[in-house]
């Protein structure tokens, strides 16, 4: 799956290709049983993954920082499909009491879980910390992932074990994971405002993404959980996420070649610096058009990852358009994975006490 692929949209191994949408991966696909929680499900491509799935007749619980926003994407799933099962609770990731308050009030629903989409996200943001004083995109985009998946997983382990149904863990990484500090993560100057880049803090926490997936599929493998864990590439999609920036990240897809990625950066970053507007995002979505998905086609390979039954014992794998991809080289580094998730363990302890 390459450049060629994203433009014309074809096929890859799978059957399908950037052009699929999520309704299409999940055509036929009976997912009554399951129970979703999606963070950041209350708009963008995080909604239509949330409509697709109940849609196909899974439970859905989005996890949102913004109720109202919540409760209304819950309300148009409902207009499409009144025998939908949704509901909200509220999260905010920056938080980690907020963190802890969804996971006791999902639990006190006493429902099973199957799947968990880590999908909530901030992207190119200013410097700034959150409220527990982490550096936010790091906090946001990782360490609030990581601590409602771990404070998720007995229930996880639980629901595979007594229903003998597969877990899935799905994290929403980017291809940007590949632009990030020298060595992967600045575990070290990791809140720090001296060398600190909106865009290499974002390429940082989706590296984080994916070797968070890598070591919990170590992990699951290791105790012979019945769960798989798998990071995705959504693909370029022109959402809220792009209030920050726009421009830079249109070159990410052709940046797999490290020409390509150098150039983007010197002469593009300096475009940006100067010329950036709304009106600026609307002339590159115009003229970049061959790139960007649409929403229900950003949607796919969460919702292929999460669904579909090709990928039943399929773990610690990075998927694009709906087919397996080969991250970067530190997206593969075991040691890193390991080192990550202990500092990512001892920060939250840290945080906990303070």
């Amino acid at each position: 799956m390459g450049i060629f692929s994203l433009i014309t949209g074809r096929p890859g191994s799978s059957g399908f290709g950037s052009a699929s949408t999520a309704e299409q991966v999940t055509y036929g696909i009976d997912a009554t049983h399951l129970t979703v929680i999606i963070t950041g499900g209350a708009a963008g491509i995080g909604l239509e993954t949330a409509r697709v799935l109940a849609l196909r007749g899974a439970h859905v619980i989005i996890g949102a920082r913004n109720m109202e926003a919540a409760n209304e994407a819950k309300q148009l799933i409902l207009n499409e499909d009144k025998t939908a099962r949704v509901d909200v609770l509220k999260l905010d990731l920056c938080s980690i009491a907020s963190i802890r308050e969804f996971v006791q009030n999902f639990n006190a629903l006493d429902l099973p879980l199957n799947i968990l989409i880590n999908n909530a996200g901030i992207m190119f943001c200013p410097y700034h910390l959150s409220q527990e004083g982490i550096e936010m995109q790091f906090a946001t985009n990782h360490l609030g992932h990581f601590l409602l998946t771990n404070l998720l997983l007995d229930k996880m382990k639980n629901t595979a074990k007594t229903t003998g149904i597969e877990g899935r863990v799905v994290n929403l990484s980017s291809i940007a994971h590949q632009y990030t500090y020298k060595g992967g993560i600045r575990f070290e100057k990791i809140n720090e405002k001296s060398g600190y880049s909106d865009k290499m803090a974002y390429g940082q926490s989706k590296l984080a993404n994916i070797l968070h997936a890598n070591e919990l599929s170590r992990r699951f493998q290791e105790e012979g959980a019945n769960i798989t864990a798998n990071s995705v590439h959504p693909g370029l999609i022109m959402t809220n996420l792009f209030k920050y920036s726009a421009f830079l990240m249109s070159m990410f897809y052709i940046s797999e070649r490290k020409l390509y990625y150098i150039y983007a950066q010197m002469v593009f970053s300096f475009i940006f610096s100067y010329f950036y507007t709304i009106y600026f995002a609307e002339f590159l979505k115009f003229f970049s058009f061959f790139l960007w998905k649409n929403v229900p086609q950003g949607a796919a390979t969460t919702c292929y990852v999460a669904l579909h039954p090709n990928l039943k014992g399929v773990s610690g794998k990075y998927f694009v358009d709906c087919n397996e991809m080969t991250p970067s080289p530190l997206a593969r580094d075991e040691v890193l994975a390991r080192k990550l998730w202990e500092f990512s363990n001892k920060l939250i302890t840290s945080i906990s006490k303070a």
